[in-house]
């Protein structure tokens, strides 16, 4: 299966609800008028754009059907894809910045939106690459974390470092980073505390890990990773805001687009906070983290 049907797959409740109620309003108009501009609007909140995307779509949509002068609603899907594809195209042309060996990859979240799954699919993404791996288990406050990371590393064939439960996250990035550089890592990627903090208490740990970088490594390229669930919608967006205000993230992944049909999300996210797509998690396989392409997904979501 290609990647474009994978994601078609992936996104198919979303797909089911967006493009069938798209389908509804163009068939239900024989001329493009404000009534249907309506009907557009509600078809793409309920889709969990966000009122600001929304509009702004919409707005973007009127000017082309005057400026291409269309005249037939059944047009209208293709120009909305367009828009979509358009809106959610990133300035990055490769998915992470990982040029310097070894290269750090810190993934932040709560708990329960696929953090340690995401990262476990990250080592097989980048495995299958030639890259060689290694996961810090930093999420030290959660009893299973470090097991879980274990299983993924063992099933990935990514070396591990762990610590006790309850030891300093700092030190196990220490350690990770020790342990790349003696073991020729590409590729650091460091679990961290699933909890949202407060955010005095956040930035302080997250703050401290980074200097342990900048020390142990410095000049190397460090990307911050954001995960977020997407079947919690808006939700998720606030919570995104929470970590914003205390870390410097550089690219969100988005979990379980395949368990919603709320997959308009992502522009949300795209437009509000102006951070890049990574990845995308549309099944539960680990072929089912997948680089964001901003094309592919609005002919996914929209059919």
């Amino acid at each position: 299966m290609g990647l474009f049907e994978k994601l078609k797959q992936g996104l198919s409740k979303t797909r089911d609800s967006l493009g069938k109620a798209v389908d509804g309003v163009l068939s239900t108009f024989t001329r493009i008028d404000d009534d249907l501009f309506d009907e557009l609007e509600e078809v793409l909140l309920q889709a969990d754009l966000g009122l600001d995307a929304t509009e702004e779509i919409l707005e973007q949509l009127k000017d082309e059907v005057k400026q291409q002068r269309v005249s037939d609603p059944g047009q209208i899907r293709e120009l909305l894809a367009g828009l979509l594809g358009r809106m959610l195209e990133q300035e990055e042309e490769s998915p992470l910045r990982l040029e310097s060996k070894p290269s750090v990859i810190l993934v932040i979240g709560v708990n329960g939106v696929g953090k340690t799954t995401t990262i476990g699919k990250l080592a097989a993404y980048f495995g299958e690459q030639g890259k060689k791996v290694l996961l810090g288990a930093a999420d030290t406050f959660r009893a299973a974390a470090a097991d879980q990371l274990a299983v993924w590393a063992q099933r990935t064939g990514a070396d591990l470092v762990r610590h006790q439960e309850g030891s300093d996250p700092a030190a196990v990035v220490f350690d990770s980073i020790a342990a790349g550089k003696s073991r020729g890592a590409d590729v650091i990627i460091c679990d961290t505390a699933g909890r949202l903090h407060n955010k005095k208490n956040l930035m302080m740990e997250l703050n401290k890990m980074f200097r342990v970088i900048e020390r142990e490594l410095p000049g190397c390229d460090c990307e911050v990773l954001l995960v977020i669930d997407a079947t919690t919608g808006q939700n998720g967006l606030a919570q995104a805001r929470e970590f914003l205000a205390a870390a410097s993230v550089t690219g969100i992944v988005l979990t379980k687009l395949d368990g919603t049909a709320k997959g308009g999300i992502v522009v949300a996210i795209r437009r509000e906070l102006g951070l890049p797509v990574r990845f995308v998690g549309v099944g539960e396989g680990v072929q089912d983290l997948q680089p964001f392409d901003a094309k592919l997904f609005a002919e996914a979501i929209v059919g």
